[in-house]
């Protein structure tokens, strides 16, 4: 990558660590289902007005359906899931400790569905981002209760192989469509099969104020189409293998962010968990050196 490409992954790490933050502030307001409906629509809508305005090239039927399927995974199955758990009470790093178990199952099934080449280094480098995850959500697992049930803990695999399957999906049969087209048939999936949820499983009872509105508007103008929009870019250049890793540093950033807002502590080993997460992203993102040609000699 070169110029503002190099910018990418940072930045889709730090917008992406900050869903966490707006789901805090949205969750005691509504329901799952009901408010990440809400929230692709509107993400549907305003992508759908930006195409007409700059007049994007139409996908095809093929694309937009695999788009769709891509982003119900994706977005729907994954979202979907942690929300629901944490909103029956698993506690939030318990859910993202199972939520990073996903860059090493993609991994494994990006070498065998894509081709890819995961290397011994890689595999160092997940496992070592693994580790360190688990250090920097210890001291929360404690605080286990009766929200861990085999529901919810079932809620929070599937969310994980939700966003699995939905990643090499996408980088299987729709990366090679226009960007925001395919991006707008993503949230047209994932907001038809949220609405449905809702109506199949809550009350779609909302308390409108400040918080949810902000919470709303952050995660679909930053989350949804900022950091999606990232997200795709690198999946269309990138290998899923590499790709997923970035999902490690997303719980440290996330409790960076929660001591800076909420005072949550941050202990010396919990740092020495973010250092080797961090470490272990840069094992397995990095590029292997070229050495260059020997210059043979004409004469």
């Amino acid at each position: 990558m070169s110029g503002l490409k190099r910018l990418v992954p940072a930045t889709f790490v730090l917008l992406w660590s900050t869903g966490f933050i707006g789901a805090r502030y949205a969750m005691p307001w509504a329901e799952p289902f009901t408010f990440l409906g809400v929230r692709f629509v509107l993400a549907f809508l305003l992508l759908g007005l930006v195409a007409m305005l700059i007049g994007v090239r139409r996908a095809s039927r093929r694309v937009a359906l695999h788009s769709a399927i891509a982003g119900a995974l994706m977005h729907g199955v994954y979202l979907g899931g942690v929300f629901w758990a944490i909103h029956r009470g698993l506690p939030a790093g318990l859910a993202a400790l199972i939520a990073g178990l996903q860059p090493l199952v993609t991994a494994l099934v990006a070498g065998k569905v894509l081709g890819e080449d995961v290397q011994p280094r890689h595999w160092a480098g997940l496992a070592a981002g693994f580790a360190g995850v688990v250090i920097v959500l210890s001291p929360k697992l404690g605080a286990m209760d009766g929200g861990v049930t085999w529901q919810t803990l079932a809620a929070a695999f599937v969310a994980m192989t939700g966003m699995t399957a939905g990643t090499i999906w996408q980088k299987r049969f729709g990366a090679g469509g226009d960007l925001i087209t395919g991006t707008i048939y993503q949230y047209l999936g994932v907001a038809v099969l949220m609405i449905l949820a809702s109506f199949a499983f809550e009350t779609r009872t909302v308390t409108i104020n400040g918080e949810l509105v902000f919470a709303l508007i952050w995660l679909t103008l930053v989350l949804s189409i900022g950091a999606i929009c990232l997200l795709m870019v690198m999946i269309r250049d990138g290998e899923m293998s590499k790709i997923s890793s970035l999902f490690y540093l997303v719980p440290v950033v996330t409790a960076i962010m929660a001591w800076a807002l909420f005072g949550e502590a941050l202990t010396p080993v919990q740092i020495a968990g973010m250092v080797l997460t961090t470490l272990g992203v840069g094992l397995a993102t990095a590029q292997p050196s070229r050495r260059p040609s020997p210059v043979r000699s004409t004469e």
